[in-house]
């Protein structure tokens, strides 16, 4: 198994303290999680995309090169590329760039995004939004593929054999589909034989693994051989303890500080009590032992190889947040390594064989 930690890098007071951060800061803290994230030994990190309030993750291809330049192992996600509101070529342009400065350690989580403000600013339609996900990742993945491109896409100018730089480091960047509550996304990860994200964090299980019960039968349909499929999954929250107890008496005033946010904001949580939210969601909240059994349990339902986790403190404080990670990665991590299998395709930047000498 695989292990993430990401940041949607939101921009809001501290759920315990009410203290909020600098814009400069809340960088400055995304970088420093990522390089601490490198030295740790996850398999990747990730930062989301996010055009609107309380994000600041509108530009992840910077964020993300930046944390390149300062990481030499550590995998490079999107978490996710909103497709539906970028035009494609550009996006190409930027992440073949990243790929290229990272030492082709780019993976590409693709989505279409959500939320009725940045869908205004950039002129998206509820009704369109699907198909312009579709549209972005066809034509993305033909210029991914393809020396010239000619197309006549719906949403953006047509192109006529268009030469589209650079050339990504890997030949081709690998996408995944995020998937939260529709099928679409679904049906297109597993139309293209692509692996597919879970975005796993609002609800209970079974909503999600039904999903990802879908994408493996629409995966067979389409004629992919069954032991290629890969599927990631999210965690609603994550701090590990030496005990149960201290990992949930440290974690609730955390719980009560987002769930009074989110009432300010007009919704109301799935999870009324921290009880619930630690038994029937998928936070990874206890002792090591009381989260690998948890991740078992929740493999069990998705069969997912991947696992992402919170890269911020989000109210736990730097230190206790550290100390949590670090015992992920001795406790934890290695025993989930070894149990659960690992995606069926490399790690490491995949580059194309070389063409045999004439001589």
């Amino acid at each position: 198994m695989k292990f993430l930690a990401i940041t949607l890098v939101a921009h809001a007071p501290d759920p315990v303290t009410g203290v909020l951060k600098s814009t400069h800061e809340r960088f400055r803290e995304v970088v420093s999680n990522a390089v601490l994230a490198d030295e740790l030994g996850f398999d990747g990190f990730g930062v989301g995309e996010r055009h609107e309030r309380p994000f600041l993750s509108s530009s992840p291809p910077v964020v993300l090169s930046h944390i390149a330049a300062l990481t030499s192992r550590i995998r490079l996600f999107t978490a996710v590329t909103t497709l539906s509101l970028l035009d494609p070529v550009r996006a190409y342009e930027d992440y073949a760039t990243l790929d290229q400065l990272s030492g082709g350690r780019l993976d590409l989580i693709i989505g279409k995004g959500n939320g009725t403000a940045q869908r205004e600013l950039f002129q998206v339609t509820a009704d369109d939004q699907w198909d312009r996900n579709t549209e972005g990742y066809e034509l993305f993945r033909r210029l991914w593929r393809e020396d010239r491109v000619t197309a006549a896409p719906r949403f953006r100018p047509p192109l006529h054999e268009a030469e589209v730089w650079p050339k990504p480091f890997q030949q081709p960047v690998r996408v995944w589909h995020g998937s939260a509550t529709s099928r679409a996304s679904v049906d297109l990860a597993a139309r293209y034989g692509d692996p597919l994200f879970s975005a796993n964090v609002t609800h209970p299980v079974e909503p999600y693994a039904e999903l990802v019960r879908y994408y493996r039968e629409r995966w067979t349909h389409h004629g992919h051989d069954p032991a290629r499929s890969a599927v990631g999954a999210g965690t609603a929250g994550f701090h590990a303890a030496r005990t149960s107890q201290e990992a949930v008496a440290a974690y609730r005033p955390v719980y009560e500080g987002h769930r009074t946010f989110l009432r300010q904001h007009g919704l109301e949580p799935v999870f009324t009590t921290l009880e619930d939210f630690v038994a029937r969601s998928s936070a990874l909240i206890g002792s090591p032992q009381q989260i690998i059994e948890k991740v078992h349990r929740y493999h069990e339902a998705l069969g997912h190889t991947v696992l992402h986790l919170q890269a911020d403190a989000g109210g736990l404080g730097d230190a206790r947040h550290r100390a949590s990670l670090e015992l992920f990665q001795s406790e934890i991590a290695p025993v989930l390594r070894r149990e659960i299998p690992d995606p069926p395709f490399p790690w490491a930047p995949v580059r194309p064989a070389p063409v045999p000498s004439a001589h």
